[in-house]
């Protein structure tokens, strides 16, 4: 066992009592990232620890509650999961998933190019998060495949939101300005500077790591920093001759370099090339189905998806992280309301808290469709309506649907 500096733990070795620190997995600017041990469920965690002196003398405090808060917000199958945050005087500490299976990278660093049936499980997983992320207005802004950890059963894990970003950062004309990311993987309207989409450029990253994920190479490649970065502006790279031409197509789709026309998440899910399902898939399901005994039939088009935990967990506000660095509250948060969950019926509600109550009904339409939950479920939420806190306060009862936008 690895010991992290006295300051740090508390009682015999262990992290607040909570956590048993090993070996280290990984060194960053700021951080170290530990193997632990949770020690009330025996299960192993990353341990990201930040050092608060490091951070604030480089002034990113910001940018670490940024990350936090973050990602506490999405909360999906194939994004590292947070689980807890703690911090003493001197660090602040991430309890995260521990994902066993390593860095994409890794694989691809060994066995060289990927077959185009593994590069699709892989990037429509990838996708499929990045959308997640941009439907509640989070931009990753440094995707590449050292930050795609695989687990157990070889699925994607979108990790490191150390340099994302929220819609609400953008400027007055409605772009991110700053320039930020690995240059092998950033869009050509981020080193322009002349501000930039987060979606956008988030796609372009997702195509650059197709192009790896395909080839095995990197698609703008250069000894010399400044002839690469021409040619991502010009869009200057060749598909090698192995790769399908559904697949030439969805790469030239993404690493298109005027941002205007680059191909959208809606339309890359419907390219072919995408939507192809392996043989041995189709052979898995045809005996399956048999076995069964008769035909499955596809879900109704406009069959209401269910809420899980993971969309109502998204619904609570982000903690208040100021504590940790001793400073004013983070710029926009909001105090004059209050949400929970309950089983309570919205009479009850009501009776409980004295005020006026009126229940949504129907359903409402998310991202990706039309979204339901157990009508026992209900979101309250509390509001000053003006002057004291005392003199008007307005209160909602409603199903969780409707302010649960995307999926």
């Amino acid at each position: 066992m690895e010991e992290l500096p006295p300051a740090s733990t508390e009682g015999k070795g262990a992290l607040h009592g909570r956590y048993e620190l090993g070996r280290v997995l990984g060194h960053g600017t700021f951080s170290k990232v530990y193997l632990a041990r949770d020690l009330r469920s025996g299960e192993n965690v990353a341990m990201k620890v930040v050092a608060k002196d490091k951070v604030l003398r480089a002034g990113m405090a910001e940018q670490v509650k940024r990350e936090i808060a973050v990602m506490r917000l999405v909360r999906h199958p194939n994004i590292v999961e947070l689980h807890e945050v703690m911090a003493t005087r001197s660090r602040i500490f991430f309890a995260m998933e521990f994902v066993r299976g390593g860095e994409l990278f890794a694989r691809i660093a060994s066995s060289g190019r990927l077959r185009e049936d593994a590069a699709r499980r892989y990037f429509r997983q990838l996708v499929s998060a990045v959308d997640f992320c941009h439907g509640r207005g989070v931009y990753h802004r440094d995707l590449k495949p050292e930050n795609l950890l695989l687990d157990d059963a070889g699925d994607l894990k979108v990790g490191d939101f150390g340099l994302s970003a929220f819609a609400d950062h953008a400027s007055a004309d409605g772009l991110l300005h700053t320039a930020c990311g690995t240059p092998a993987y950033v869009a050509p309207e981020v080193i322009g500077k002349r501000g930039y989409e987060g979606a956008k450029a988030d796609l372009w990253s997702c195509g650059v790591i197709l192009f790896v994920l395909l080839s095995g190479y990197l698609p703008f490649q250069d000894d010399n920093l400044v002839t690469m970065y021409r040619k991502i502006h010009r869009g200057d790279f060749r598909c090698p001759p192995w790769f399908s031409s559904d697949a030439r197509r969805v790469v030239m789709k993404l690493l298109d370099p005027n941002p205007s026309t680059r191909i959208t998440v809606a339309k890359l899910v419907e390219m072919p090339w995408f939507k192809k399902t392996p043989i041995t898939r189709m052979v898995s399901a045809a005996k399956d189905t048999e076995e069964k005994g008769k035909k499955q039939e596809p879900a109704a088009a406009d069959e209401p998806e269910i809420l899980n935990a993971f969309h109502l967990i998204s619904l609570s506000k982000g903690f208040d992280l100021s504590p940790l660095f001793e400073k004013e509250a983070a710029r926009g948060r909001r105090d004059d309301g209050i949400q929970f969950g309950t089983r309570e019926t919205a009479e009850g509600v009501v009776a409980r808290l004295e005020g006026v109550a009126a229940r949504l009904e129907g359903e409402e339409n998310g991202r990706k469709g039309r979204l339901a939950v157990a009508p026992s479920v209900l979101v309250v939420e509390v509001r000053k309506g003006g002057g004291d806190a005392l003199e008007s306060v307005e209160v909602l009862v409603r199903p969780a649907s409707p302010v649960a936008q995307g999926h």
